[in-house]
């Protein structure tokens, strides 16, 4: 399972043996595979100060969140065919998901603990949101490299009728610069083939005889040089479109082709010299965000089991990693185990005309200890 539970109670002697008593039952029942997650003593500030930052930290903390999983599924557009690749280039600090979450240490560099908490939320915020400003410009830049290479490449497919004839044409296929001939392509059915090189001489007059050849050929058809006299090309049409002989509307310009061909070798050498920056920077800049939304879920456990339990600080958290199917048992558990909590808990700060941090109430449900999901599942990208 990707899902992840983060949860507190207090730490005094009597829940001590509530969470001995947890652990015991889950690792029994194979509910969940439990380790300690480590928050350091941090700055509490006043009560109301607390207040104010549960609630900044829940818009930042669906912030970050959507702000990795853009990051996942950007990596993902980038493998394009090696999409089932995306989950070795998710890593945390160097290590894969599970083994950051599970063996998480706070970044005392990064995020110095001696500060306010609501500093510590303004740094989450800015690198969080400096993250996401770069990821659009970075994304902007290779979608319109990518988007016009992939244009000028969808022209090169579909049949002879539509697509491009830069790759196929050459100078030698054309009589070029008289006054009097011109060469016409034409698009025939590979069932008329035989007919075409029976009748196109006399399909008009003026038509020069032996001047037909394919010069290309997919699986609908062939397309045909043809030269005649300019001034029959409008009746020399009309006749070979009654034929089912398609001419295309094609004048060979040696410079357009030249253009297009440098375009197209531009933009797909312009794609690769992008690729490998790109890429690098998406690793590190998701395992940037990613180690910054776990700090700020740490901000919210600390800060909610403090508005919760109150002061002195003093309480636990865990990690669970619920198994397969046991997820209702174990929510089950941990409400039997940490009942005791919620009889303290609606006592001092339960009201139901308020909307208090720390007590979780969607769905209408509540617990009696502190409780937020990480949810790893959105970074599925296959």
């Amino acid at each position: 399972m990707s899902e992840f539970w983060l949860i507190s109670a207090p730490g005094d002697k009597a829940n001590l043996m509530a969470w001995e008593r947890m652990n015991t039952v889950t690792h029994k029942a194979n509910l969940s595979n439990n380790s300690k997650f480590i928050i350091p003593d941090l700055k509490v500030g006043t009560l109301d100060a607390l207040v104010g930052l549960s609630d900044e930290l829940g818009k930042l903390d669906t912030f970050a969140e959507s702000v990795i999983k853009k990051i996942a599924q950007y990596i993902g557009d980038v493998l394009e065919d090696s999409k089932d690749k995306v989950q070795e280039n998710l890593l945390a600090s160097g290590v894969d998901l599970l083994s950051y979450l599970t063996r998480f240490e706070w970044d005392m560099a990064k995020y110095p603990i001696k500060q306010p908490l609501k500093n510590i939320s303004e740094v989450l915020a800015k690198q969080i949101t400096q993250i996401e400003t770069d990821l659009k410009t970075r994304a902007a830049v290779y979608n319109n490299i990518k988007g016009n290479l992939l244009n000028l490449e969808r022209k090169t497919a579909g049949n002879l009728l539509t697509r491009t004839l830069t790759d196929i044409v050459n100078k030698e296929d054309f009589v070029l610069n008289s006054e009097y001939l011109i060469t016409l392509l034409v698009v025939v059915p590979k069932s008329s083939f035989v007919q075409w090189q029976k009748t196109y001489e006399s399909l008009s007059d003026m038509v020069v005889p032996r001047s037909t050849k394919m010069i290309a050929e997919d699986g609908e058809g062939g397309l045909f040089t043809v030269t005649l006299f300019r001034k029959v090309m409008e009746d020399f049409k009309a006749k070979a479109r009654e034929n089912k002989f398609i001419v295309r509307e094609f004048y060979f310009d040696e410079k357009e082709l030249k253009c297009e061909r440098e375009e197209m070798m531009k933009l797909a050498s312009d794609k690769k010299q992008q690729y490998g920056p790109l890429l690098r920077w998406l690793k590190v800049n998701f395992s940037e965000a990613f180690v910054a939304w776990i700090h700020i879920k740490a901000l919210r456990v600390f800060t909610e089991s403090v508005l919760r339990y109150g002061l002195p600080v003093n309480f636990q958290t865990m990690l669970l990693q619920p198994s397969k199917k046991s997820a209702k048992r174990l929510r089950d558990v941990l409400n039997a185990v940490f009942k005791h909590l919620d009889e303290v808990a609606a006592a001092s700060i339960m009201d139901a005309s308020m909307d208090i941090p720390g007590l979780q109430l969607s769905n209408q449900e509540y617990y009696p200890y502190v409780y937020f999901k990480i949810d790893l599942s959105l970074l599925d990208c296959s």
